[in-house]
């Protein structure tokens, strides 16, 4: 199913009502996976979920290793040092990527609640599917992300776009993401 923006109230209360719907599958708790490529508007469907249930966020590229980090690297971190423990009702953190540093930095408690939002690129891999209550798609025109990309990350983003969309590429087609998506949201 396609929607036309990711802050939409309708689409907000859709993604809840889909998660809210199935089992938990965290503990006790639901977990909200938000993927697509850069620039889609996870991040910012993201935030409208947090906002309107007071869920913690997790974004996947504080897992990653940088640019050329490892996209299976870093969901193999989030399962293993967030959604296993927090599902077996034990505390969870995960080490976060400092951009400007170019290193992992601190410690991130990620806080048992009744709702877990993961969102970025391989939020919704398979590795996750087991903790996962819903899997929404974000997706928007290459022009709109790649213009919202450079906004949100300046020339830091531009030498890195294509090689990025690349990597997004074919990890999208092994794992069938989209495919999968119980929710597809078209922005832009």
């Amino acid at each position: 199913m396609t929607t036309p923006a990711s802050t939409d109230p309708d689409v907000v209360a859709r993604v809840l009502a889909l998660a809210t719907s199935r089992p938990a599958r965290l503990g006790a708790g639901r977990l909200i996976c938000i993927d697509g490529p850069a620039g889609s508007g996870k991040t910012t469907l993201a935030a409208t979920l947090a906002a309107a249930t007071r869920a913690p966020v997790v974004h996947l590229d504080e897992l990653l290793d940088g640019w050329d980090g490892s996209l299976d690297g870093a969901v193999a971190a989030l399962v293993s040092d967030v959604l296993e423990p927090l599902a077996a009702g034990a505390p969870a953190s995960y080490r976060r990527y400092d951009w400007l540093a170019g290193g992992f930095a601190d410690r991130v408690p990620v806080p048992a609640s009744s709702v877990l939002v993961v969102e970025g690129v391989a939020a919704g891999s398979g590795a996750t599917a087991p903790f996962s209550s819903a899997l929404v798609w974000v997706e928007a025109a290459h022009d709109v992300r790649m213009r919202r990309g450079l906004a949100r990350d300046g020339d830091a983003f531009a030498p890195h776009w294509d090689a990025w969309a690349g990597k997004e590429h074919e990890h999208f087609a092994r794992e069938r993401t989209r495919d999968r998506a119980d929710l597809v949201l078209t922005t832009g």
